[in-house]
């Protein structure tokens, strides 16, 4: 006889497993990944998490009260997932106010209007993780282009080193958007 026959540490057989019950379902999804950084948002960022969260409550309700199927439970535990999240957000964040910093150099919230090496100019607001859409001209904190801006000043001449080539950009101004 072998140890684990004796002492019952083997391995444990299947009809001693709890699987869920017909229509049941698990949620065996991993949780939405939360960035290593701080969580800095602007006052408007906070308050788009903040809608978020309420609206995936009206809908997590209204999936409840349908009690519907199997996919009606997988679309409700990734609402849920998504609820987790943004809680986690919420708890976690740092709003930042534009009168905590110099307005004469480029920090989180501000805009700033460059021009680069083609005299194309652009726009960018300097934003949280989960509030950043470059199509929009908002651009996280974190990223690399923030990185290379944040600190200067207007007049000065970065190199923004990206995969597609280095490009010098001169920056035109800086303000602070009323709505950041």
């Amino acid at each position: 006889m072998t140890r684990s026959q004796t002492d019952g540490a083997g391995p444990m057989s299947r009809a001693f497993v709890k699987e869920p019950d017909g229509d049941a379902v698990g949620d065996d999804a991993p949780e939405l990944p939360v960035g290593p950084h701080a969580n800095h948002v602007t006052p408007r960022g906070l308050q788009l998490l903040q809608s978020e969260l309420k609206d995936l409550d009206v809908q997590r309700q209204t999936l409840i009260d349908r009690d519907e199927a199997m996919a009606t439970q997988l679309e409700r535990f990734a609402i849920e997932r998504r609820q987790r999240y943004l809680v986690k957000r919420i708890d976690s964040a740092l709003v930042a106010e534009p009168a905590e910093y110099a307005p004469q150099t480029i920090e989180f919230g501000c805009r700033v209007m460059v021009v680069d090496d083609d005299d194309q100019e652009s726009s960018y607001i300097i934003v949280g993780e989960d509030e950043a859409d470059p199509a929009q001209g908002l651009i996280s904190w974190t990223s690399p282009l923030a990185r290379v801006l944040m600190g200067r000043e207007v007049g000065d001449a970065p190199l923004w080193r990206r995969p597609k080539g280095d490009i010098n950009l001169e920056i035109l101004s800086i303000d602070w958007p009323e709505e950041t």
